[in-house]
């Protein structure tokens, strides 16, 4: 593993998160004189501490605790790095570490599970996005800081460790049982589907997910897969390298065009990324990208998100969706627009660090992601009965998150209610008889089938597959105004005039 590595890095088991590794502490600005009153509070806290707590107290743990503190009151991805979590974050970014394979977030109840990753030991036992994790083999988590709940989640592949999970929609607390792995995430994966169509998931941002997606397109291109459409699926897809986040959409957009910009309060935060490789190569393979056949760049594409999808998968489909390449088909994303520096520590503490928010990122047209996420041009909830109750958690919902700044001309209005919201509106003054009292009852209680990304019964899917074939059809060149319509099994569009 490279000891620095440049771009959005995804913190596994920690923190929807992503950083960039930094070689030391910037120098600071020089804004204003030291907070002296501040200053002295600190240090009389610190001394009667040291005086008058029931038992003695090292020095180095109060000044790591005051330093957790300090960043853990800042917003949900800011956090200190102890020498074992900083590892962990520089081993996971190579797509292979020890633990259960879980994105988590703190949470006043505990920890809140943002997404399961792909065929890892969390996934295969059921633990779901939303999920709030508030006991660990135990012990209550709720006034743990996360790196600690986290550290106990980690540990020796092949170990056991309890779950006790609050659900929404679920009467009493989940056990749930499961053993420690090595995770070896596979951040790309292909398949043909019919009708000249590809289908590629994404499950995570990594070294090698934009050379992995060169091959995969490369196959599918072979196959003849790539004719009439690609579906690329990022839900659920936390997030990860920046670099990897580029280099995706390089493969789809024009060579040169803004894919991503962050803003900050430091000169080095204020950048601008663009489809070409000295933004994206991290290894030699990442060449491959510019060498993809020209049907990738003109090959309709439907992205799908849902409220898991966070970060870099929202870099990606925020670039794709601004530049009119694909249309984005799912649910709102999980609203994670801000950069995170990882900045390593000096002296005794030299294999710590610190996570510290220093930038807001914003998609080409100029758009702020941050608690807000991805419109999807097409709303296709998780299945035919509506959404999973476990995919309802936002960056909004989180302690702490940065508040939305709102950019000129980037309001959204409202969607428009449809008709059959009205009628539910009104249920309370129409009479109803107790047949279709007994109708309606029973459809609410019927719960949304679960199903593996990929498979037949992929509701989200079988409509994007629907979508690419021309049900309905695609709206190409449309300007102004842009209306939602209502479509079969409580699908929405959006769709603008054509042009005159």
């Amino acid at each position: 593993m490279k000891k620095s590595v440049s771009g959005l890095l995804l913190v596994t088991a920690g923190m929807v998160a992503g950083a960039i590794i930094s070689s030391g502490f910037a120098s600071p600005t020089g804004k204003g004189a030291l907070p002296l009153n501040e200053i002295r509070q600190f240090t009389d806290v610190y001394g009667a501490v040291k005086q008058y707590y029931v038992e003695p107290v090292e020095d180095k743990k109060l000044m790591r605790e005051a330093i957790s503190g300090m960043l853990h009151g800042l917003d949900p991805h800011s956090a200190f790095l102890d020498p074992e979590s900083f590892k962990d974050l520089q081993e996971g970014t190579a797509g292979e570490f020890g633990g259960l394979g879980l994105e988590v977030s703190s949470d006043p109840s505990g920890v809140k599970v943002i997404s399961p990753i792909d065929d890892t030991p969390a996934a295969k036992a059921g633990v779901r996005a939303g999920d709030v994790i508030f006991k660990i083999d135990g012990k209550l988590t709720r006034d743990l800081p996360l790196s600690d709940s986290v550290k106990m989640m980690r540990g020796k592949p092949g170990t056991s460790i309890e779950l006790t999970i609050a659900r929404k929609g679920e009467s009493s607390p989940l056990t749930v049982k499961l053993k420690r792995a090595i995770i070896k995430v596979k951040s790309i994966k292909s398949k043909a589907l019919d009708g000249g169509l590809g289908y590629i998931r994404i499950s995570q941002f990594q070294e090698r997910t934009g050379s992995d997606l060169a091959a995969a397109l490369n196959d599918l291109h072979k196959s003849g897969n790539l004719n009439n459409g690609l579906i690329l699926d990022l839900r659920n897809d936390p997030g990860g390298l920046l670099n990897a986040a580029i280099a995706v959409s390089a493969a789809f957009l024009p060579e040169g065009v803004l894919v991503v910009s962050t803003k900050g309060q430091m000169a080095d935060a204020q950048k601008e990324y663009r489809a070409v490789p000295q933004d994206y190569r991290v290894i030699s393979a990442d060449d491959n990208i510019a060498k993809l056949p020209t049907t990738t760049k003109t090959v309709p594409i439907v992205v799908l998100v849902n409220g898991a999808s966070a970060s870099a998968s929202e870099i990606v489909a925020g670039a794709l969706q601004d530049h009119k390449r694909a249309t984005i088909l799912g649910t709102r994303s999980f609203g994670k627009g801000s950069v995170q520096t990882i900045i390593p520590l000096r002296g005794d503490a030299k294999d710590s660090a610190i996570k510290l928010t220093t930038a807001r990122y914003f998609t080409p047209s100029g758009r702020s992601i941050q608690a807000k996420g991805i419109e999807p041009d097409v709303e296709v909830k998780d299945t035919a009965e509506g959404n999973f109750f476990d995919l309802d958690i936002r960056e909004a919902d989180l302690t702490n998150h940065l508040e939305i700044k709102e950019e000129k001309g980037t309001k959204k209005e409202p969607l428009p209610v449809k008709a059959s919201d009205k009628v539910k509106e009104n249920s309370k003054e129409a009479p109803q008889t107790k047949a279709s009292a007994d109708t309606q009852e029973k459809q609410e209680k019927k719960a949304p089938k679960f199903y593996k990304y990929g498979d037949p019964e992929d509701y989200q899917l079988n409509k994007a597959i629907e979508y690419l074939k021309g049900k309905p059809q695609q709206a190409q060149d449309n300007t102004s105004k842009t209306k939602v319509i209502d479509l079969e099994g409580g699908i929405r569009m959006k769709v603008e005039p054509a042009k005159k």
